[in-house]
């Protein structure tokens, strides 16, 4: 306190006093100088110092949530510090104060994020389609089904961010840190491979609206004219051809740099809001004023659009019969006298409207399910048809046709990815003010939204459009709409837009944070042949984690169905969640010590129910790919256990291990073993030199081969002298002892006693070796060398009292 006085009175001239006196000191710091003085108040120039401060007292609320809008992103922790070492390698000036990521709330920290990543392609593709084929109930028991699953995950997720501090790195460092390398690798790797091929799948579906659409001119293998499995090959070949250059594309945005997918977050979020707003304004507009799609049907089957310009056989002009593009669709000429198609002269034209509004009691035709085989034409209920049985179905391209088979399984395993992005806001941990208030809370909340959103969706598209509708995936029966687009308010494109653009959010949103996850595994070095995609730019923009991403995101390109790649990151997934309820539940099971979730609503039954909800919604899916996804994840697991792991943050299985042996222990203690059950328990005596190597190494070969690598061995010695001081020795002697068990493969276990003199030191061994009813029943003790000269009698006496005292403590 003197020094800073006199420091005040050299430098101002004359201490100022204010009040009592005392001088008043010029610089807030203790123990400061003029120099850090002035780099200090820098470092805090135009920082409020104050504990607490009210938000609305510093900036309104609008002006705070449209500065929160501007500084939205959806990217994971560590792409804005990327972002900002990209501007400094161009050459931006350093600013003069440090520039401090934004401390992001719930809103827009976890919950936009969330919302963002769970609304996706299959929403806009599929959904339509999954209301059509497993109708209105079977939809809702699979969106509510998958949604459990998600909300139960939610609330083990929710149970690690509340356990203890959150760490900064998204969900791979809360679920490692918190369950240990194993669980957290293979949680991380099966979360990885689930957003490369998520990746993939939006890029298809991105693919998949420009193709159908949006621009039908701008496939390369033209679809005119070919039919059947041509068709379907024409259409694979495009979608691979297209996903691949768009693949790249993305790729190549996401090397340059981050923060040109960061500039675009805001607008790929409108995007989803206001296709879903669009969505719910047509519904409302149903009520009032239907749209006009009409849908032509012959008989009871739904035709393509292409196939008719006229929804009529022939039409009357100026009281003359004149045939229609349909007729020349089904008949070998233009002429009433032509030879047309059975079924076309048997039955009659109807059109409907393919969107009779959601008053028109059209749910009660879709409630149930109208499950089809690939080929199968789409019929409408409740019309009745006049066809032969014995006439072969003829001109079948002229129909709108089922592309796939379906069922109930299949339906689940495409839908499912819709619901995954809850881990969205925890990606994003290091950025969240509160992250234990604000990842239970947002993310809950995005589950709630979304799966609210879907379970009204599921039962207000089956109360709005027409059921061969819905089961038409691609609109070939309305003019080549998009289904969900023909209920859109103010027009279809909106959709088709708002989808598109999102699609491609998406895509590169995977891109940019699956490298990330790869690379933060890498580095962690609990898996050693990942540890080369840690590296990457100067800035450390993960290269070889983009390259190896992009190269599995080709994986599902070429698959090029997006109902092929649906389900196999739905198994990854599923199997990342079912990893994360399992560990929270084994982890209350099993009390682990430094397991204490603050998280009111969390119970170890709920993460076993969202445990058992992944394990059979994955064999649900496809029990096939389920097999090979836990083969995965359990080669991950082990090989961690057994080549990795050099990390040691607390592995929460190991609580089995020790209730497994504590209950094992209690067993033995039941009675003596049944003479069947007998095996060599042996307590291996051995000596140790000046340099604390084992004297008699091959008599732990001897015991090996005694017991047949079955029972206990206890490897003992004897460190003579007094613990504090020969505590060093005995550490070294224990070394040698573990590393001559190794050579020699003998299994069991090493122990050192430090005591006087050898002879008590032996006796305490053979007294306390052992725990439980797992002890020894046989001594082995080398024989002396040179026992017959004079001068080893001392080494033959204690010899004998080893062997004395070995039957005194077995009897």
């Amino acid at each position: 306190m003197e020094n800073n006085m006199t420091d005040c009175e050299e430098g101002e001239g004359e201490p100022r006093t204010q009040g009592d006196g005392h001088p008043k000191e010029s610089s807030p710091f203790i123990n400061s100088s003029a120099a850090s003085d002035m780099k200090k108040s820098q470092q805090y120039d135009g920082k409020s110092m104050a504990l607490f401060e009210e938000e609305i007292d510093t900036s309104p609320m609008v002006s705070s949530l449209l500065s929160s809008l501007a500084n939205y992103s959806n990217l994971p922790t560590g792409s804005k510090e990327h972002e900002e070492a990209e501007n400094n390698e161009e050459g931006a000036r350093p600013s003069k104060k440090p520039v401090k990521a934004p401390q992001l709330g719930t809103l827009m920290g976890v919950y936009l994020p969330c919302i963002q990543n769970i609304f996706g392609v299959i929403l806009f593709l599929r959904m339509t389609w999954m209301v059509g084929i497993g109708g209105v109930l079977g939809s809702f028991i699979i969106v509510f089904m998958c949604c459990s699953t998600t909300m139960l995950t939610a609330i083990s997720m929710s149970a690690i961010a509340t356990n203890g501090v959150v760490p900064a790195g998204g969900s791979y460092y809360m679920i490692s840190r918190s369950l240990g390398p194993e669980f957290g690798g293979a949680v991380g790797i099966c979360f990885y491979l689930g957003t490369t091929f998520a990746g993939a799948m939006y890029i298809l579906g991105c693919i998949e609206i420009l193709l159908i659409y949006i621009v039908p001119q701008a496939a390369i293998f033209k679809i005119e004219g070919l039919e059947g499995p041509e068709a379907e090959i024409a259409l694979l070949n495009n979608m691979r051809v297209y996903g691949t250059i768009v693949l790249s594309f993305m790729a190549i945005v996401v090397f340059v740099g981050v923060k040109y997918v960061n500039k675009l977050a805001l607008v790929f979020l409108a995007c989803v809001i206001l296709s879903i707003l669009a969505v719910y304004a047509g519904i409302i507009k149903t009520a009032l004023e239907p749209p006009v799609f009409p849908v032509c049907l012959i008989g009871n089957r739904t035709l393509l659009s292409k196939s008719y310009d006229i929804c009529a056989k022939v039409i009357e002009i100026d009281n003359e019969t004149i045939t229609t593009k349909m007729w020349r669709s089904f008949c070998d000429s233009d002429s009433l006298n032509a030879t047309c198609d059975e079924y076309f002269i048997n039955n009659n034209i109807t059109e409907i409207q393919g969107i009779p509004g959601v008053t028109s009691g059209i749910l009660a035709e879709n409630l149930f399910g109208n499950y089809l085989e690939k080929g199968m034409i789409l019929e409408k209920r409740g019309i009745s048809s006049n066809v032969d049985p014995d006439i072969p179905t003829t001109n079948a391209n002229r129909y709108v046709l089922a592309d796939i088979t379906s069922f109930f399984t299949l339906l689940v395993g495409i839908y499912f990815p819709s619901v995954t992005g809850i881990m969205a806001g925890s990606n994003r941990s290091g950025d969240l003010r509160d992250a234990q208030k604000s990842i239970p809370i947002g993310t809950i909340a995005a589950i709630t939204t979304t799966s609210t959103v879907y379970m009204s969706c599921v039962v207000l598209f089956g109360a709005c459009i027409e059921g061969v509708v819905l089961r038409d995936k691609f609109g070939e029966g309305v003019n080549g709409n998009l289904v969900i687009g023909t209920l859109a308010w103010p027009s279809p494109w909106v959709i088709v837009f708002g989808s598109f653009f999102s699609t491609c959010g998406a895509g590169l949103q995977s891109l940019t944070g699956a490298p990330r996850l790869l690379q933060a595994i890498s580095r962690d070095g609990i898996i050693p042949f990942l540890r080369v995609f840690g590296h990457g730019k100067a800035n450390g923009e993960p290269t070889w984690a983009l390259l190896l991403t992009a190269s599995i995101c080709e994986i599902g390109i070429i698959i090029a169905s997006l109902d092929a790649v649906a389900p196999i990151l739905s198994m990854f997934f599923l199997m990342c969640y079912m990893f994360v309820n399992l560990a929270c539940a084994l982890q209350t099971l099993l009390r682990t010590p430094n397991w204490r979730p603050r998280f009111k609503f969390y119970h170890w039954a709920l993460s076993f129910l969202g445990m058992s909800l992944c394990l059979s919604l994955m064999f649900i899916c496809s029990w096939y790919y389920a097999i090979v996804a836990m083969g995965i994840a359990t080669c991950i697991y082990k090989y961690i256990e057994f080549c990795g792991a050099e990390k040691e943050w607390g592995d929460g299985i190991r609580g089995i291990s020790l209730s497994a042996a504590r209950f094992a222990l209690m067993r033995l203690e039941e009675g003596p073993p049944h003479t069947k059950n007998w095996r060599p328990q042996i307590l291996v005596l051995v000596s140790m030199d000046a340099e604390q190597n084992v004297e008699q190494p091959r008599l732990l070969s001897l015991t090996n081969q005694l017991k047949a690598g079955k029972g206990l061995t206890i490897v003992g010695t004897s460190v003579q002298g007094t613990f504090l001081d020969s505590y060093t020795e005995a550490q070294q002697a224990d070394q040698s002892l573990r590393k001559l068990m190794e050579t020699e493969k003998v299994k069991g276990f090493s122990q050192v006693v430090v005591s006087s003199n050898i002879r008590d030191g032996t006796s305490h061994l053979i007294q306390v070796g052992g725990l439980g009813g797992l002890k020894h029943n046989t001594v082995m003790v080398s024989w002396p060398q040179n026992w017959k000269q004079p001068e080893c009698y001392q080494q033959f006496r204690n010899f004998i009292v080893k062997v004395t005292l070995s039957k005194l403590a077995l009897k």
